[in-house]
């Protein structure tokens, strides 16, 4: 399974970056307006871009379909290599099915259901966003959703890629990766605790105890040798 991080804070972003693990990013507005209202966006979008590479999703923000498809030329003029990022709405639909038809890729966000991913999937969009922590919100499995999604994909055949969004706690990001998704977009935090144990940090702990003890027996016995 792919891991993209779900972030717009520079930091974050560079020391996820730095580990090797990411191969995409997703954005959206909250994002962006959580880390600085004021941020030019397009100049922080290209910085994310730049340090990641590889995907990255950028939200349009128009409801109708032909703003979206104006606002996702407006996005790919200044930055050629965006997946548009549309909502599941009719709009977002019929907008998406025309931005493929021009071979523009489409992430289809926020979905709730596999017949939303399958409605996504049929007008061409690339990717099918589901959101497992909102669902987890309502009192709805947002694993069974994806799990449900990924049994039409392989009966089916389908092509577009199951990406798990909204991401809480790491056992998100194993449950998503074993109902099949194809990838997930993750919160900072949660790729971070994904990456700790204290099993680890105890075995480090001991292994440099028992070197640094070794290091001064040796350090004494040459003492003594002396």
């Amino acid at each position: 399974m792919e891991l993209y991080i779900d972030s717009a804070n520079l930091d974050h972003i560079k020391h996820a970056a730095s580990l090797g693990i990411l191969t995409g990013v997703t954005t959206n507005p909250s994002l962006l307006a959580k880390e600085d209202p004021a941020v030019d966006v397009r100049d922080r979008i290209l910085e994310i871009h730049n340090i990641v590479g590889g995907h990255c999703s950028v939200e349009v923000v128009a409801t109708e379909t032909d703003a979206m498809i104006a606002e996702a030329d407006e996005i790919l003029s200044w930055f050629p290599q965006a997946t548009i990022k549309i909502p599941m709405i009719p709009a977002g639909l019929a907008a998406t099915h025309q931005l493929a038809g021009r071979n523009i890729p489409v992430n289809m966000t926020l979905i709730f259901s596999a017949t939303q991913a399958l409605a996504a999937n049929n007008a061409g969009a690339r990717y099918v966003s589901i959101f497992l922590g909102r669902l987890d919100d309502i009192a709805n499995s947002g694993i069974q959703v994806v799990r449900d999604t990924r049994e039409i994909w392989e009966r089916q055949g389908l092509d577009s890629k199951i990406l798990a969004a909204s991401l809480r706690h790491p056992m998100h990001l194993l449950e998503a990766a074993k109902a099949g998704a194809h990838i997930s977009t993750t919160p900072y935090q949660v790729i971070m605790q994904s990456l700790k144990h204290p099993l680890t940090d105890n075995g480090l702990e001991k292994f440099l105890a028992d070197y640094h003890k070794m290091q001064a027996e040796i350090a004494e016995l040459r003492s003594e040798l002396a």
